[in-house]
């Protein structure tokens, strides 16, 4: 009994390796082509893998996608938590923050791009709201978890909410993510000064 249960989870495990694999795969496509250009014969005709294999992993491109966002993002969601927990000041906690914007919009935008056309595509794919939702309340739980710790080390008590908060720093993100894309040279420099002077105004002013 014992040995059947290893090999039906040795079986899951490799199913479940699989489908990561294929959507490490997938989003290089996605990244570049976006949801609406992308069909599952070209995820397959950019990758290692036949559109038979493709589609014995996954039922349609909705599934895929929805998998591949989510494997993504699982990884990204934490990408400042190493900021938070290494930040002794205020002003090394800005720095190390803006820094790691900068180096994701550089490193990722295309990934980045693709998770923003997902969200908009969220408003009319009924099937995708479900998945972009609760992606975007970890990413909001993310960002808050920065507001938090600045809050601390600065000693002052924040004065927006957290959802005002995700909302101010994704938009300026995705302004410097088009910003970046179109190939705009102050859109790295000009979120770093953003950060640095909006992070503050989160905060209850200074006793005089």
């Amino acid at each position: 009994m014992a040995t059947t249960t290893r090999a039906r989870a040795t079986q899951a495990d490799k199913h479940e390796a699989r489908r990561a694999e294929l959507a490490e795969s997938a989003l290089v496509t996605l990244g570049e082509r976006g949801y609406a250009r992308t069909t599952l014969r070209e995820i397959a005709l950019n990758s290692q893998f036949s559109h038979g294999v493709v589609h014995y992993y996954f039922q349609d491109k909705l599934e895929l996608i929805v998998y591949c966002v989510r494997h993504y993002k699982a990884t990204c969601v934490t990408r400042y938590d190493q900021v938070v927990a290494t930040s002794t000041t205020a002003d090394g906690l800005l720095e190390a923050f803006s820094a790691k914007l900068v180096e994701t919009l550089q490193d990722e935008a295309p990934m980045h791009r693709l998770w923003y056309d997902l969200r908009s595509q969220s408003m009319f794919e009924d099937s995708l709201r479900e998945a972009v939702s609760m992606i975007d309340a970890t990413l909001e739980d993310m960002v808050w978890r920065v507001v938090e710790r600045y809050s601390e080390l600065v000693g002052r008590p924040t004065v927006v909410p957290r959802a005002a908060a995700y909302g101010i720093l994704d938009g300026l993100f995705q302004q410097a993510l088009l910003g970046h894309l179109a190939g705009e040279r102050a859109a790295l420099d000009t979120i770093v000064e953003q950060v640095h002077g909006l992070m503050p105004l989160m905060l209850a002013p200074a006793p005089a």
